[in-house]
């Protein structure tokens, strides 16, 4: 039987970013003397190809690049060198945070976030009554979303990303906030989602768990570097190893 095509082909991505201390602003404002600068190389010469159709974990300690090169598979960030090739699939992106207006409402919302997916407005109506009912927030779904926990913002953005199903799924710890009801709920949503044999699922997650139970192979990322790749019961296991 031949291979899969890919998904995604990430080909030699390096991301590099500036961080300004904050005293270094208010030192720049003051004395109108340059910031200091300090450049960080948040992923370094990264590959990797994900197959269609397969569930890839990325996994490792804060600060290792994992979100970093999560946002630049979903467009937000964008690679100082190399290049990031999702042959014409649609993409979304489920990270707290991301993606919502915090002065409209979560229904707005919801419009919104669906059509920048790229979705048509008479789609995502026709999908609203099914999200609302998903998220569980009640009457929060028609307030600002500034007025949300992060778990009702959580719900929302799952609910979002769940109903309106695009060719790649990219999920960065989502997972783990809410109450325990929708967790539960959240990822057995997740494995429906992710046994369509088309589409494709990338997380990033702290849980070992939840990846050996939903992901085929792992990326272990350390320092921005891909520290090892594989099978997800290997690669969790040195994970484990190196951990402790």
């Amino acid at each position: 039987m031949s291979e899969k095509a890919s998904a995604i082909s990430v080909r030699n991505v390096s991301i590099t970013y500036k961080w300004i201390k904050a005293y270094s602003i208010k030192k720049n404002l003051l004395r109108l003397k340059k910031a200091d600068n300090q450049i960080v190389e948040a992923v370094k010469n990264v590959s990797f190809e994900v197959p269609e159709g397969s569930i890839l974990g990325i996994i490792g300690k804060n600060g290792s690049g994992k979100s970093t090169i999560l946002k630049a598979l979903a467009g937000i960030f964008s690679a100082d060198e190399g290049e990031i090739d999702l042959h014409g699939h649609s993409v979304s992106l489920l990270a707290i945070g991301v993606g919502f207006q915090k002065e409209l409402t979560g229904r707005e919302n919801i419009l919104l976030c669906g059509m920048l997916l790229g979705f048509s407005e008479d789609y995502v109506r026709e999908k609203m009554p099914e999200i609302i009912k998903f998220a569980e927030i009640g009457k929060f779904i028609d307030m600002p979303v500034r007025t949300y926990s992060s778990g009702m913002y959580s719900k929302l953005a799952f609910s979002i990303t769940a109903i309106l199903e695009t060719d790649i799924m990219l999920v960065d710890e989502v997972l783990s906030v809410g109450d325990h009801k929708f967790k539960k709920k959240s990822f057995k949503k997740m494995q429906e989602l992710i046994s369509d044999s088309h589409r494709t699922v990338v997380i990033v997650s702290h849980s070992i768990p939840s990846l050996r139970s939903l992901c085929q192979n792992v990326i272990w990322m350390h320092d921005g570097e891909i520290k090892r790749m594989g099978e997800a019961n290997e690669v969790l296991d040195e994970y484990t190893e190196f951990m402790n």
